[in-house]
């Protein structure tokens, strides 16, 4: 460490040399108005059947009231974005289409990894102490990001940043450390509204708010209840998670495709086949999937989704995939066999 080196720049330059792609700092505070919004939020029910977030309210509305002791927030950006049309699986009726994040492992487990390196590194020169956060506990990384100058919220409610578009995941060290906080980053999207125009549900309303029960990316993921009648023919062939709000900001012409092989797509996962994934049993699932963001949604909750894109393929050919599932153990999974079959023309 060499005189006159500041913590933030030491971490940063760390934070860097790890393979993180964008390094902010904030104060372990957020100001009340995130708070206000996120229990409106909850107060409207647009949380639907993810229940943690009315149970974490409290500690989420600010990293104080997660972990009083702390003075610092280290908000890190991974770049992920693909080096390919992200939505060119949606124009393949046949197939399905399966979030840019969750082609190959689960970022969670790599991007923890870099964050333990970077927080034993901290302690050691330090000796301060430490939380680190992957999406995984009460706290509100999106208004710390922005907070942290890492980007501003788009339309979408997602972080744009003006070096990597919408492709960044995010995680967070708090720490006992005082650091300078960085500059909150402004406001980039001026009129433009290509992401809530690509919604295919229609969940964005332009104002920077989401209805989440009319989001794809809930529906085949958190949502317990079979997905809305209405919603289904809007999903084409969406059967985990959905990218083409994030797809449409202009700001990805700034983002380099990452080259970390974990996030590069697996073979399988890019243009997989509905017929093969309606075949999947638990054991199969597990296989396939494993280390996957996809075990999330559980072996019934994407063979449901897989019958929805077989409904909506206009394909009388794929009619036999259903008819195979109408007798599966599942009622979510028979509900959607017989849905895909009625939307074939199939009685």
């Amino acid at each position: 460490m060499e005189e006159g080196d500041s913590p933030k720049s030491l971490i940063r330059a760390k934070a860097l040399e790890l393979g993180f792609s964008a390094v902010g700092f904030a104060a372990a505070t957020l100001p009340a108005r995130f708070g206000d919004d996120l229990a409106a939020y909850v107060a409207e029910g647009r949380h639907g059947d993810m229940a943690w977030m009315a149970e974490t309210l409290d500690r989420r509305s600010s990293p104080a009231a997660l972990w009083p002791e702390a003075r610092s927030a280290i908000v890190l950006g991974t770049n992920y974005a693909p080096g390919y049309d992200p939505l060119a699986a949606t124009r393949q009726p046949d197939r399905g289409n399966i979030s840019v994040y969750a082609r190959n492992r689960d970022y969670h487990d790599t991007v923890k990894k870099r964050l333990k390196a970077l927080g034993r590194w901290l302690a050691q020169t330090w000796g301060c102490e430490l939380k680190v956060f992957v999406d995984t506990a009460p706290l509100m990384e999106k208004p710390l990001a922005e907070q942290a100058g890492l980007g501003w919220r788009g339309r979408h409610t997602n972080i744009v940043s003006r070096r990597w578009g919408s492709w960044l995941f995010l995680s967070e060290i708090l720490t006992t450390l005082e650091v300078e906080p960085d500059p909150p980053e402004t406001d980039h999207c001026g009129s433009c509204r290509a992401c809530v125009d690509a919604c295919p549900t229609g969940a964005l309303d332009g104002d920077g708010r989401i209805e989440p029960r009319r989001c794809i990316s809930y529906l085949t993921i958190e949502a317990k209840a079979d997905i809305a009648d209405e919603l289904r023919p809007l999903m084409g062939n969406r059967i985990y998670g959905c990218d083409d709000c994030l797809a449409a900001c202009p700001w990805n012409k700034f983002a380099t495709p990452t080259v970390e092989p974990d996030f590069l797509s697996r073979v399988e996962l890019g243009f997989p086949r509905l017929a093969d994934l309606a075949g999947l049993d638990e054991a199969a699932f597990r296989e396939v999937f494993t280390a996957s963001p996809v075990k999330r949604a559980g072996r019934d909750r994407l063979v449901a989704s897989v019958l929805v894109a077989v409904g909506n393929s206009g394909r009388p050919d794929l009619a036999e995939v259903a008819r195979r599932l109408q007798q599966d153990a599942s009622s979510q999974v028979r509900a959607m066999a017989d849905w895909a079959l009625r939307r074939l023309g199939f009685a």
